[in-house]
């Protein structure tokens, strides 16, 4: 198969991904993505309903990242899982719309960060009969249910996770199109790296209905993004203004990594956002050991504050720290935590 970007005048993606039928590596777009009577079919590892994020996760084998700290590596870098066409993905989300107790919210709280407005996922309503200290009240406890991930509710949200192959549009665009036709009241979500998102990519995602991306910025030095996942950053900077110009909801996130994306590069990428939108959601996530960088640290509760106080100065108005647990050990350190960058912040 031809690479889409290739053809459109750009650098391939890093994407080369083990293929167990055949005992060695090929292009991730190859391996994990074929076309049967002109239907593409896509590896899909699982459907979840995930947590924190309370949406409907659709989790992709293969990516165009060969991503050196991947957390989702087993099934991103290897090719596993069920082929699936756009009407089994269709078929997916309306057996979740029609199963579960929705809870609807409108289009520009179609993200991640939204979710903890409506629930931090502690399950106390249900289990213990009483709101947490730190419950944001606002759903009753009949919305609350439990899945896979853990509590919380199931709200109209169906996102596309895992692996990243926006460079290969024909699937997510039938999927959309399938999905819209359907229910509109869907709201279409992309997890991604941002590397598939060209102009000519963008358009088709914009014409078939997507509304939102998370977009992931791995780092912003170009040296350390190219060793991190094997290719330039130099188009994804641009991208957060291409997605605002569309009109698509759009969060950020970026993974603290000790000695490779600290402080200085978090600022950097919260100025870069901030320039377009001193309100676009941003995340800064704590990294922990996985993958290729098993021998990387974890940050500590003083880096994650410095960080997001970086992004903050940087003009930022929105900015959550996550994967608390991984840099908050004890009672004292989660309330010096709320003390630093209160509730919601966390």
């Amino acid at each position: 198969m031809e690479c889409e970007l290739a053809k459109q005048g750009f650098e391939p993606g890093s994407c080369q991904v083990f293929d167990f039928s055949t005992g060695r590596s090929g292009k991730a777009c190859e391996v994990t993505l074929r076309y049967r009577a002109g239907v593409p079919y896509r590896l899909i590892d699982s459907i979840i309903l995930s947590r924190p994020e309370h949406y409907l996760s659709i989790y992709q084998s293969g990516c165009n990242f060969e991503c050196k700290k991947c957390h989702s590596w087993r099934f991103t870098q290897n090719a596993v899982g069920e082929w699936m066409c756009p009407e089994d993905i269709a078929g997916a989300v309306e057996r979740y719309m029609s199963g579960m107790e929705i809870t609807f919210v409108k289009r520009e709280h179609a993200t991640s960060w939204h979710a903890h407005e409506l629930c931090k996922s502690c399950g106390s309503c249900v289990l213990r009969g009483v709101r947490s200290e730190n419950c944001p009240g606002v759903l009753s406890r009949d919305k609350i249910m439990l899945s896979e991930q853990g509590w919380g509710p199931a709200r109209n949200i169906v996102a596309f996770t895992g692996g990243d192959l926006l460079c290969q549009p024909d699937f997510y665009v039938r999927s959309a199109e399938l999905i819209k036709e359907r229910n509109e009241r869907v709201w279409i979500l992309m997890e991604t790296n941002g590397y598939g998102l060209t102009p000519d990519n963008l358009d088709r995602y914009q014409q078939a209905g997507i509304d939102s991306f998370w977009l992931d910025i791995k780092a912003f030095d170009d040296e350390v993004h190219r060793r991190l996942t094997g290719v330039s950053n130099s188009r994804i900077s641009k991208l957060p203004a291409e997605l605002k110009d569309r009109g698509f909801v759009l969060e950020v996130s970026s993974l603290f990594i000790p000695r490779w994306v600290e402080t200085p590069q978090i600022a950097s990428i919260a100025r870069t956002i901030a320039s377009i939108d001193a309100d676009i959601p941003f995340t800064i996530l704590a990294f922990f050991p996985e993958y290729r960088m098993r021998d990387v640290p974890v940050p500590n509760l003083g880096e994650m504050i410095e960080a997001y106080n970086a992004a903050r100065d940087a003009g930022l108005r929105r900015v959550k720290l996550g994967n608390l647990h991984l840099f908050v050990h004890t009672r004292a350190e989660y309330e010096l935590l709320k003390e630093q960058v209160g509730l919601q912040g966390i």
